[in-house]
């Protein structure tokens, strides 16, 4: 995957020119201050069948959410917090809840347009495994699927939070056994109601093994 300019940027007209050149696609190509359509248009000019991953990290990018998640060729959101920050005065607290209304309306238009699970910020902190696994795990609340990192010794950290717990799985998987067994009609397990919606929370956690 690379990591261009913010198309519109004279950085990011030379990039745009230089991804026209390559023989193929690379895997994806990740834009900053995504705030249009027509922005992440252009990338896909330079390299047509290239998947996107536009980075939200403005206010005008906040508002524009709808049409970027809707734009040809976006694979999925990723979140700029620090950016969005600095663009908007927001300072965030140790457990950014300020920024709890921008995860949410990426999760939004994630589901809105099926988009593959979007991707959070990263974690300045570069020494503090608990902070970086804190805020993992937060990501996985919200229904992200990755997190950007800011340093090569915190994607261990990354990966270890991602993957479901020991706890989680066998819920998961008694779950989807129940399910089995029942076959598809509603059944009871440790006193509580499984049907649908928990079964499909159950799977989706066994498909982060």
């Amino acid at each position: 995957m690379l990591r261009i300019n913010a198309p519109g940027q004279p950085n990011g007209e030379d990039d745009l020119r230089w991804l026209a050149t390559l023989s193929g696609p690379p895997g994806a190509v990740m834009v900053p201050k995504a705030e249009s359509a027509t922005a992440l248009a252009a990338v896909r000019a330079a390299q047509a069948s290239v998947p996107l991953l536009p980075l939200i990290e403005s206010a005008a990018g906040h508002a524009a959410l709808a049409e970027v998640a809707g734009a040809a060729g976006v694979l999925r959101l990723v979140i700029g917090h620090i950016d969005f920050m600095a663009d908007t005065g927001i300072t965030a607290s140790d457990d950014e809840q300020e920024l709890a209304p921008l995860r949410f309306a990426v999760a939004m238009a994630t589901r809105l347009q099926r988009l593959a699970p979007a991707i959070d910020g990263v974690t300045v902190r570069i020494d503090d495994d608990e902070r970086l696994r804190a805020d993992t795990r937060r990501a996985l609340r919200y229904g992200f699927g990755g997190k950007l990192c800011i340093h090569p010794r915190q994607v261990t950290g990354v990966h270890a939070a991602l993957a479901p717990s020991a706890d989680e799985l066998r819920w998961a998987r008694r779950i989807v056994e129940a399910d089995a067994e029942a076959g598809g009609a509603a059944v009871q397990l440790d006193g509580r109601m499984v049907d649908p919606p928990v079964v499909l929370q159950a799977r989706r956690l066994l498909a982060r093994i």
